[in-house]
């Protein structure tokens, strides 16, 4: 007979430290898994200061049988996305277990309580710790380690979260694509993509070296204001915005970031950021003392990229220039040493970017779910 279940929550450093190692444990030997920048896993945790926590609040919790760490879990409070969709909902985020039903049980019911305290029942998930950073269960294509900022996990996951009560809420998905393809897509486009540079008067705009952390910020402006009407999503606020922008400009290569102008306006913007992942796996996550030069060195020889985001300002989402976009971003991909490209995440629901790629030839080649648990229906099923 197992032993019981203990529900720790974490107020200490100790446990903190705990929390943050048990992902090393459980996936040792996982060619696939990739662990997280120290630094920014502790911040998104708020074990140390971040703007998304000036309004919003967590509670992370450990599980432990006979003295060992056997899973852990956060409990989210997102006051703007309750104040954005005028609902009660907590979140949960930052989820590992071992494949253990009594675990996985008591830490679910662990966040549940403490938002019951808040008189709050519905809850939503995995989020860590919102839709602007990496969110989802992997439930398929676990075959190939994540890209950056994406999300890994083992498959037994989904079974411990749906035998709990969740159920499916949405569907995110990446599509793969390889630079053989650039040069027939971009033929299918060009004259289309370069008749609307004409008509509406548009010229391709490069993030500038000498305002670089102010063009960063500007770039996620674009980014915050053209998802308003996408499922879930929440502006980041003016310091989170100031806050990521500050991280990114390490990261992003300008050669690979477009914008584009009309009337000297910025009104759209492409993010596409090298693949670190491999490079954070070899420095275990750790940035000091040298895994930072390790990090940046030589970027430009990276050969795998991720295209975040094609973002349009909602006034302009009608004329299809995310089309131009992606248009003037082939040419320094194709110039650059990239051999693969992801396009992620994509909502199952945007049916319009989803059949741009699929026409394009990228193949889906992962899913990642975002679950709801609704009190009423677990009661109906429990009945």
């Amino acid at each position: 007979m197992n032993e019981p279940v203990t529900i720790i929550p974490v107020r200490q450093r100790r446990r903190e430290r705990q929390f943050l190692d048990l992902p090393r444990t459980l996936y040792r030997g996982d060619a696939c898994w990739m662990p997280a920048i120290g630094i920014d896993e502790r911040e998104l945790l708020g074990f140390r200061p971040h703007p998304f926590y000036l309004r919003n609040e967590i509670q992370t919790f450990l599980a432990c049988r006979s003295g060992e760490v056997c899973g852990r879990i956060a409990a989210i409070l997102n006051r703007d996305h309750n104040a954005r969709y005028r609902e009660r909902r907590g979140f949960f985020g930052f989820f590992e277990c071992i494949d253990d039903q009594e675990v996985a049980d008591r830490l679910f019911d662990a966040v549940r309580e403490w938002f019951g305290e808040r008189d709050i029942f519905a809850l939503r998930g995995p989020t860590n710790p919102s839709l602007n950073y990496a969110l989802g269960l992997l439930v398929d294509g676990f075959d190939s380690p994540p890209m950056f900022m994406m999300t890994y996990n083992p498959p037994y996951y989904a079974r411990l979260i749906e035998s709990y009560g969740f159920r499916k809420s949405q569907d995110l998905y990446a599509y793969w694509g390889h630079i053989d393809m650039l040069p027939k897509v971009q033929a299918r486009y060009a004259a289309v993509a370069e008749q609307l540079i004409e008509h509406h008067k548009v010229r391709y705009r490069p993030l500038d070296r000498m305002r670089f952390q102010e063009d960063v910020e500007e770039f996620l402006r674009i980014y915050n204001r053209s998802l308003t009407n996408t499922w879930g999503f929440v502006p980041m606020t003016a310091e989170e915005v100031r806050h990521l922008a500050g991280g990114l400009k390490w990261l992003m290569i300008p050669e690979l970031t477009l914008g584009v102008e009309m009337k000297g306006r910025l009104i759209g913007a492409v993010f596409c950021l090298p693949d670190y992942n491999p490079r954070i796996k070899a420095i275990n996550g750790k940035l000091f003392p040298f895994g930072f030069a390790r990090l940046l060195a030589n970027t430009r020889a990276i050969k795998r990229a991720r295209v975040i985001s094609v973002n349009v300002l909602p006034e302009y989402q009608l004329l299809g220039l995310g089309l131009v976009l992606v248009h003037g971003l082939v040419p320094k991909i194709l110039s650059s040493a990239i051999e693969e490209v992801e396009f992620s995440w994509v909502l199952e629901s945007n049916t319009l970017s989803r059949g741009s790629l699929e026409k394009a030839g990228t193949h889906r080649y992962k899913t990642y779910r975002i679950y709801d648990y609704e009190p009423q229906a677990d009661a109906c099923r429990r009945d």
